[in-house]
């Protein structure tokens, strides 16, 4: 049995979307950078110890299968989160103006007996943004709870320019690169 470690609605929606059947586990883990981690590493990390969380909260049943994602912007080394007030998504919407940075999408599927990752880098370059677009934009609530403050199956994405990679991706959950670790897992997609 399939068990997501997310409270993420996009995560469920799109593993619904690939007709998966699973549960959702509530759990919880520290998501602070260490000082040296590398972005890619740290994102790696948060989503296997969601996906370890999960296993544990589940008592290691053998067949239990747990998926943990997480997903974060990145740009010029640093890992941008969530938004804690509307300044805070402003200044980060300011800073991805006009500029390209990464979308880092990390799944790890962990059962008793192994444990396989697969991470995902897409690209997205933003428009240049003036400050009446991003005061509208942080007025429609949208960028809260979003890393980097935008949702790019929303209203976020008359704010993207151009995209290289996994769609799906960006929103949190890597379609392609999850049916795969899936498939290797036994479970099938469809």
């Amino acid at each position: 049995m399939l068990h997501l470690a997310s409270q993420s609605p996009r995560r469920r929606q799109l593993l619904e979307q690939i007709g998966v059947e699973f549960a959702v586990l509530d759990v919880e883990v520290v998501e602070q950078r260490a000082p040296d981690e590398a972005p890619q590493e740290y994102v790696s990390r948060v989503a296997r110890d969601k996906a370890r969380a999960g296993l544990i909260r589940l008592g290691h049943a053998d067949d239990v299968v747990v998926l943990g994602a997480d997903t974060e912007v990145v740009l010029d080394d640093e890992v941008f989160g969530k938004p804690q007030d509307a300044d805070a998504a402003a200044a980060m919407l300011r800073r991805l103006s006009g500029r390209t940075h990464a979308v880092v999408s990390a799944i790890w599927l962990v059962g008793t007996a192994r444990e396989q990752c697969e991470v995902c880098v897409s690209q997205v370059r933003f428009a240049t943004l003036d400050e009446s677009t991003i005061a509208a934009y942080v007025a429609t609530g949208e960028p809260f709870g979003k890393a980097g403050a935008y949702a790019i199956q929303g209203r976020g994405a008359m704010l993207v320019e151009h995209l290289q990679g996994s769609y799906s991706g960006v929103m949190g959950l890597p379609v392609f690169e999850t049916a795969r670790l899936l498939r290797g897992f036994g479970i099938a997609p469809g």
